[in-house]
């Protein structure tokens, strides 16, 4: 059954309205556990003073340190980086690359010294010096050994000595910059593997690994990709994308303010950190908890790379898109809170190994190697490790299920329902497998403590009625979910209108004006 198979427009009203009443409910009890439990003795560590008259959740170091604490110091790079190559495109366009790439190192150099950035060319000569000798599994092992030795002991904290000064971000800075150069570096080698004629020079990877909006955060852009779009010639820019980049600016300024009003009233990171508290909270409070967290967590990395973005994209490159959002996820091969990574895996893991992703021994081995990069990439530890097999686990069994469905009778069972009925039953499916997401991504953001609590809430204790009334709005959800899908499609592949009927002699013809009006009415119907 196909993506555009429609319901009745009152089942899909039906379901909006379900879904505003529950976000309403769960946001109402969060909000007054957030507000009667404000002077908790577990609550001091993060929850500061702040607007309003009121305290503000302040748990989570990323946003505060971009968007409050470090955010001069973030700007003013920022801000640098777009002056000068504002100053390049209009004077030497042919050279902005090497501008991009003198600023960087200058910016990494005043912030960790010159002995990281002495670290970081070092590594970049070794996999550069291994990617000449063009064998893939070859340059594959040394990058990833040479990622490894930031990962353990005792190589990380002989590492980590070449930073000098004391400065409160070093530690952040050190490990994000080494960790993406690795991930660049390896990028390069693997393309330069594939070119056919000559090598890449060492001078390209230096402008593509030290281009500062990506040097410490992220994301990470293919260097295939960074290479054609950093060295085109033109820079003419399309109609309104000017006036696009504004708006997205203003977009994400915007999110920013409006979630830090809510960290006044909502304390959505603190109160999972708090487990007495958690046992004494509502089902409806505990789950909208879950989701919530996972969803901020895709708010945090959507605007933080979308503010690195608009500034790469002042630079004439099409980064990475931000991540898609958890609302919109049901199956997990589309999981993702980093495209870059998810792009950089799919690309040079993922995809290379499993091929079209029909074999189910093929898929195995390509999904264990692809989350064993990615465990090495985040760093062993036992909430990654538990992490990546169940998400490993659950995107295999997304296509031994899809095998087993596709075989008799299930193939002829679906073939005789209707459309509408095969996508009531599907959404039910992934009502299921939407949790799965849920509970196995909020082990990476919270506590195995947190996360055993909420599964116990809804399929245990819980049960029959908050199991069933959660699992019944999050089938609304799915249904809405692929109505948006199913109208995409259509915009996206719209269906051929159907062919005129011949014309004999019998027949009177038309006006010839009334030929173009027929076609603009069956188009705008078929629209609607």
């Amino acid at each position: 059954m196909g993506i555009k198979a429609a319901l009745p427009k009152y089942e899909i009203y039906f379901y909006n309205t379900v879904l505003c009443l529950a976000m309403f409910w769960a946001a109402s009890w969060i909000s007054e556990v957030s507000s009667s439990n404000v002077n908790r003795k577990t609550f001091k560590a993060s929850v500061k003073p702040g607007y309003f008259g009121r305290k503000m959740d302040t748990a989570d170091f990323e946003w505060m340190m971009w968007f409050s604490t470090f955010r001069e110091h973030i700007l003013f790079a920022l801000s640098g980086h777009v002056l000068f190559a504002k100053i390049c495109s209009m004077l030497a366009p042919q050279f902005r690359s090497l501008v991009y790439m003198v600023y960087g190192l200058l910016a990494v150099w005043t912030s960790m010294g010159w002995t990281y950035v002495s670290l970081m060319l070092s590594h970049c000569i070794l996999l550069y010096s291994i990617s000449l000798v063009k064998i893939r599994w070859l340059c594959f092992v040394a990058g990833l050994c040479t990622l490894a030795t930031f990962k353990c002991e005792p190589f990380v904290s002989w590492q980590a000595g070449f930073v000098e000064g004391d400065f409160e971000l070093r530690h952040v800075l050190f490990y994000g910059g080494c960790g993406f150069t690795i991930m660049r570096c390896l990028s390069f080698a693997l393309e330069n593997c594939e070119r056919k004629d000559g090598n890449y020079s060492i001078l390209e990877l230096l402008k593509y690994n030290f281009y500062l909006p990506f040097f410490y955060f992220g994301p990470i852009m293919t260097f295939d990709k960074f290479y054609v779009q950093a060295n085109k010639s033109d820079l003419t820019r399309k109609e309104r994308e000017m006036w696009n980049i504004s708006l997205q600016g203003l977009i994400h300024l915007g999110v920013i303010i409006v979630v830090d009003v809510l960290f006044h009233f909502m304390y959505i990171l603190t109160i999972p950190t708090d487990i007495k508290l958690l046992k004494h909270l509502s089902d409806w409070a505990l789950v909208g908890l879950a989701y919530v967290n996972l969803v901020y967590d895709w708010i945090k990395a959507a605007v933080m790379f979308g503010v690195i973005n608009t500034v790469s994209t002042l630079d004439h490159l099409d980064p990475p898109k931000p991540p898609k959002c958890i609302t919109m996820l049901y199956v997990f091969s589309e999981t993702h809170f980093d495209r870059g990574i998810n792009d950089w895996l799919c690309k040079y893991v993922y995809n290379y190994l499993g091929g079209k992703h029909e074999n189910v021994v093929e898929e195995l081995v390509a999904t264990l190697c692809t989350y064993g990069v990615t465990i090495l990439w985040l760093g062993p530890c036992e909430v990654v490790l538990f992490w990546a097999f169940f998400n490993c686990f659950g995107l295999n069994f997304e296509l031994w299920t899809a095998k087993v469905f596709s075989m008799e009778p299930f193939a002829s069972f679906e073939a005789a329902m209707s459309e509408a009925m095969s996508r009531r039953i599907r959404a039910i499916f992934n009502t299921f497998n939407f949790w799965c997401i849920v509970l196995y991504n909020l082990m990476a953001l919270n506590s195995l403590d947190f996360v055993k609590l909420v599964t116990k809430r809804l399929l245990l204790k819980g049960f029959p009625i908050t199991t069933v009334i959660v699992m019944f709005v999050t089938y609304c959800l799915i249904q809405v979910i692929k109505e948006r899908e199913r109208r995409q499609a259509l915009i996206d592949d719209p269906d051929p209108l159907p062919p005129d009927p011949p014309l004999n002699a019998a027949t009177p013809t038309c006006p010839p004006t009334a030929a173009p009006q027929a076609v603009a009415d069956s188009s705008k119907e078929k629209a609607e």
